[in-house]
């Protein structure tokens, strides 16, 4: 961070590299929270681009509504939004899902990923009041009323929307980085995290002392789900223009390759291949 910043501030970091600074933090939050539920859970999830996805979508529907509040705290409060609107659903999905093992839940999470970027998709949301419709034919605004969410096309200007606070996103971008380490490092350190990882490495031993296996499983599906959509926030307000179709299975592939190829369980090998994995192409 200070070696990029040094660079940035000395003018010697080109606009490609500068582009793809806040995408790296974004795909980093990605990888760590996935190992939570890929290395120490020990389950297959390929539906965390639906979780980045909502993450991105409810806290950009939030700027919009928002933009009256001041942009330092309606950008902490989108974060905030993102996050709990990614947990909640994280809770909705995990407690039918985490009932199941291996591959059947790898293919349940896909189909959560899925569902949700084809809902997105059709839906149509106005702002004088507030307005949801499933086409653009049946969403009655008012006179001078405001389509913010216009289903596949997405939603447009949210960055713009922080044109103060859009300098400091590499920043922001870092501490989030650090933030989201923070908690999964704690957990995994904790005696919850030693329950995790207990039920991970053997499931009827883990029983058999008491543990309780879907509540411990759900705490860390949850925790994951809440830091992806932390990621969705980050990845939505660093664009012009949110399309739900960059959230799709590839997505969940891509994020899933990183923590594979760190090491699953790994941290600091998550983050040091997010890093050369997304940088390679370029």
């Amino acid at each position: 961070f200070v070696i990029v910043e040094i660079l940035s501030g000395t003018g010697n970091l080109s606009r490609l590299l500068t582009g793809l600074l806040v995408p790296l933090c974004v795909y980093t939050i990605a990888a760590i929270s996935l190992n939570l539920v890929v290395g120490f859970s020990g389950e297959l999830s390929l539906g965390h681009a639906g979780f980045m996805c909502v993450g991105a979508y409810s806290s950009a529907l939030f700027s919009h509504i928002a933009s009256d509040i001041p942009q330092v705290p309606r950008f902490i409060l989108a974060i905030l939004i993102g996050a709990a609107v990614a947990a909640v659903f994280g809770v909705i999905i995990g407690i039918p899902v985490l009932r199941l093992r291996g591959d059947y839940l790898a293919i349940v999470t896909l189909a959560f990923g899925e569902i949700i970027k084809n809902l997105i998709n059709i839906l149509y949301v106005g702002f004088d009041g507030l307005h949801v419709a499933t086409s653009s034919a049946n969403l009655k605004l008012a006179a001078g009323g405001k389509q913010i969410l216009k289903g596949a096309l997405g939603i447009s200007g949210t960055g713009a929307l922080y044109k103060d606070v859009k300098h400091y996103f590499f920043p922001i971008g870092i501490i989030l980085v650090l933030l989201t380490l923070f908690i999964v490092q704690n957990l995994v350190n904790s005696r919850s995290g030693r329950a995790i990882m207990a039920t991970r490495d053997n499931r009827i031993a883990a029983e058999s002392v008491g543990i309780d296996v879907t509540k411990f499983k759900l705490l860390a599906f949850t925790i994951s789900a809440a830091l992806a959509g932390v990621a969705g926030v980050l990845y939505a307000h660093n664009l012009s223009m949110l399309k739900v179709s960059g959230f799709d299975y590839n997505m969940s592939i891509l994020i899933l390759v990183y923590v594979v190829l760190g090491g699953i369980g790994n941290l600091r090998g998550s983050m040091i291949a997010t890093i050369i994995l997304y940088a390679l192409p370029e």
